[in-house]
């Protein structure tokens, strides 16, 4: 197959916050994608959109599919532009198509329709202005994120509020960073779990992921924040996260939030590949938190491939798996 591969490189840049690029890939996960892709007999043109006209390019060049991972430019609805594009210009492609990619970066849309189909998810606010006054029904702790974001971005240790006090002064704080609307949601204090869906012929729910925080008590952080993703494995910061996976669940559990994984992933209309993270409360009901239909895909560090692996799907076939989900979804093969 001709393959164009669709990515948004990470960069460097002092200009801009340090989280800017964090949803961006890396070189290495890029190269990663195109070795495998390589390997199964395809040929492969690697675009960076951040300085590619796709319109030029494939009106000039033909492609059978597009392998995107791209995160788009910038606003609401970034992770929807490039599959936008592309459905103008008739193109199939891998993933999630426009509509899934702009509900599920939109965490209160997704929750919204996380609770009309009666799928746990934490009771939340959706803060348009920084003076909004707070539910009464709504229990502290509370976590404050920016809306629109992926990546952690936004979410840091002061994140997690007790009182009225710090909640206002978070709201405000990232409301004048991000420039947008503020999520407000009761913070489940549990076990932090990751569970990964994979269309391959079949639609497989895989293993679970735990990430415990036990031995992240010097970093004082105890959730997947910014700071814990970007510097995973730092010692000296004490971001050392422990992974088990599969998770130390019980058979029941188990089964509980594999199957809302799944659903949470065919209601909000995932294609291909997705992955729903999960906190598994002290009351051992399962809350999602938010799906992810665009996860990373680097071989060493993502959570996705890591679920992989313990699934016995290598890299290569994980990528080939995607690429063929995709292809039959769009009648290019049988």
């Amino acid at each position: 197959m001709q393959i164009a591969l669709t990515y948004n490189l990470k960069e460097k840049d002092e200009t801009k916050p340090p989280d800017y690029f964090s949803e961006f890939d890396s070189p290495e996960t890029i190269e990663a994608i195109i070795n495998a892709l390589k390997k199964r007999g395809h040929f492969v043109k690697a675009l960076n959109v951040n300085n590619c006209d796709l319109f030029s390019y494939f009106k000039k060049n033909h492609v059978d599919i597009v392998f995107n991972i791209a995160e788009g430019y910038q606003g609401k609805f970034r992770e929807a532009q490039i599959p936008a594009i592309l459905d103008y210009l008739n193109i199939p492609y891998t993933g999630s198509n426009t509509l899934c990619l702009t509900i599920a970066l939109n965490k209160a849309l997704t929750k919204k329709i996380l609770k009309s189909e009666n799928i746990p998810t934490p009771n939340f606010q959706l803060f348009k202005k920084d003076n909004e006054e707070l539910n009464p029904q709504l229990k502290f702790p509370l976590i404050v994120k920016p809306n629109f974001e992926g990546s952690a971005k936004g979410i840091s240790l002061s994140s997690v509020v007790w009182d009225k006090e710090r909640l206002s002064s978070q709201v405000k704080e990232i409301m004048n960073r991000y420039k947008q609307e503020v999520l407000v949601e009761e913070f489940i204090e549990g076990r932090e779990l990751t569970v990964g869906v994979l269309e391959n012929g079949k639609t497989t729910v895989l293993p679970i992921l735990e990430i415990d925080f036990s031995n992240c008590k010097k970093s004082g952080e105890y959730f997947y924040s910014w700071r814990m993703k970007e510097y995973q494995g730092n010692i000296e910061l004490g971001l050392i996260p422990n992974f088990y996976c599969p998770a130390r669940l019980d058979n029941e559990t188990e089964t509980k939030i594999k199957e809302l994984a799944l659903k949470t992933h065919q209601v909000v209309g995932c294609c291909d590949i997705s992955r729903t993270d999960i906190r598994l409360g002290k009351d051992n009901i399962p809350y999602v938190l938010e799906i992810n239909p665009l996860p990373g895909l680097n071989p060493r560090e993502s959570n996705f491939p890591l679920m992989a692996y313990a699934a016995g799907i290598r890299y290569e076939e994980l990528i080939e798996a995607i690429l063929i989900s995709a292809s039959e979804r769009n009648g290019l093969i049988e």
